[in-house]
């Protein structure tokens, strides 16, 4: 990478000195760290539309990897469901490249390997092509995002698609603010024990009327030891992002929205009631919903979102097809049915809204039975068991309710079994 500026440098010696997120190898030995973007279920569903052989290998970059979360979920979920293929993991920090490591190893994965450098000169070192980028929480840390992503574009293949994460700028509302302060009492320069040091004495004076502390839904101060203040407090570049900005970094880089996750956060129709304001709303475009129901909500403190290519037509798969496997997002089986009851509503707790969304009365005896391995028809022929007089459209109806309700708030995904 040419023309490093004073700005870069401070950027990579703060996650030399912090590597991030903070983790130790060790926990790798009780839980894996899981969430969007690169759940592999996720990646298969909106970039491969649920069809992706997993039979041939997946040649995944995380680009800008970090410690390793995402880098070691979707090796782990290859290895779980073995998938051949490999996992690059890229990022210019030695330090957090070395815990990454350090937790691969504690994992015992094989499929992982390192490349330390910048995700600018990917092309150069990492020319893939790529079936499958990773690139979560590292835009909105370069100088120029737009060229970061249409660098990734470049390596990326065909019929892959892109996993991005950016902060939101609605939801990150009194960070700003103490970046701000910080930069008067611990300017860039001073020595990084002591800002972090001052940093804390900071968030400790702030009074209740503060943006930061209105703000709930930020936590990492609390929960991310040194290097979560770090980077939220402290970073020496840092921008965020609303819908109508990601919108244009997108086209900019030819690209096309699949989804945001969670999807229901970002449509409008799910989070309003009123009839007349719906019928208002639904005559705009699917960017202009996400955008509007962004500003309804006004807790988005980053965006998920997964990306292909603009001339790439796949398409998120149905239920039309009674071979078609729904498979459970960030929850096992069993905890997932005492969750859900049969029929009524489920209470949806996100960034501190609250929603009910109605389901079916077989929704529970659904959820039971979605292991990740049986499709509808398998699904269906279970219940009938106990329901020998549930016709296949009743079934077919009220599974299509449990899925909408399940995949908008992204706890259910679909495969095509026959791949």
């Amino acid at each position: 990478m040419n023309n490093r500026t004073k700005i870069d440098k401070l950027v990579e010696l703060q996650y030399e000195s912090y590597p991030y997120p903070e983790r130790d190898p060790e926990d790798e030995k009780r839980r894996l760290v899981t969430g969007s973007p690169s759940s592999l279920a996720e990646v298969n569903h909106y970039i491969f539309g649920g069809k992706m052989d997993l039979s041939k290998p997946l040649s995944v970059l995380v680009a800008g990897g970090g410690t390793g979360d995402g880098a070691i979920q979707i090796a782990q979920q290859m290895k779980d469901l073995s998938v051949p293929g490999q996992v690059m993991h890229l990022d210019l920090s030695e330090s957090s490249q070395k815990i990454a490591r350090k937790r691969a190893s504690v994992r015992g994965l094989k499929n992982i390997y390192f490349e330390r450098g910048s995700l600018l000169d990917v092309k150069k070192i990492l020319p893939g092509p790529w079936d499958y980028i990773d690139c979560c929480g590292v835009l909105h840390h370069l100088d120029d995002p737009q060229l970061g992503l249409n660098t990734l574009v470049e390596v990326l293949a065909p019929s892959g698609g892109i996993g991005a994460m950016v902060y939101g700028e609605l939801g990150r509302f009194g960070v700003y603010h103490v970046q701000e302060m910080m930069r008067v009492i611990a300017p860039f320069g001073e020595e990084e024990a002591l800002r972090v040091l001052l940093t804390k004495k900071l968030i400790k004076s702030l009074p209740e009327t503060s943006w930061l502390n209105r703000n709930g839904q930020i936590q990492d101060h609390l929960e991310g030891g040194d290097p979560g203040i770090y980077d939220l407090f402290l970073h020496a570049r840092d921008r965020a992002y609303t819908v109508k900005q990601i919108e244009s970094l997108i086209l900019e880089a030819k690209l096309r929205l699949v989804t945001f996750i969670e999807p229901y956060r970002y449509d409008p129709l799910i989070l309003i009631k009123d009839p007349q304001l719906k019928k208002i709303i639904n005559k705009l475009n699917y960017m202009e919903r996400a955008s509007f129901a962004e500003q309804l909500l006004g807790n988005f403190k980053k965006h998920i979102f997964y990306l292909v290519k603009k001339t790439n037509p796949v398409s998120e798969p149905t239920l039309d097809d009674a071979s078609t496997v729904p498979v459970l997002v960030g929850v096992d089986t069993t905890e997932a049915a005492k969750q859900t009851p049969g029929g009524g509503v489920i209470n949806v707790i996100n960034e501190g809204h609250k929603i009910d969304m109605s389901v079916p009365p077989l929704a529970r005896a659904m959820i039971e039975l979605c292991d990740g391995n049986r499709d509808l028809d398998k699904i269906y022929s279970v219940i009938c068991k106990r329901r020998s007089d549930l016709e296949w459209q009743d079934f077919k109806n009220q599974f299509e309710r449990l899925y909408r309700v399940m995949n908008s708030i992204n706890r259910m995904v679909l495969r095509n079994i026959k791949t």
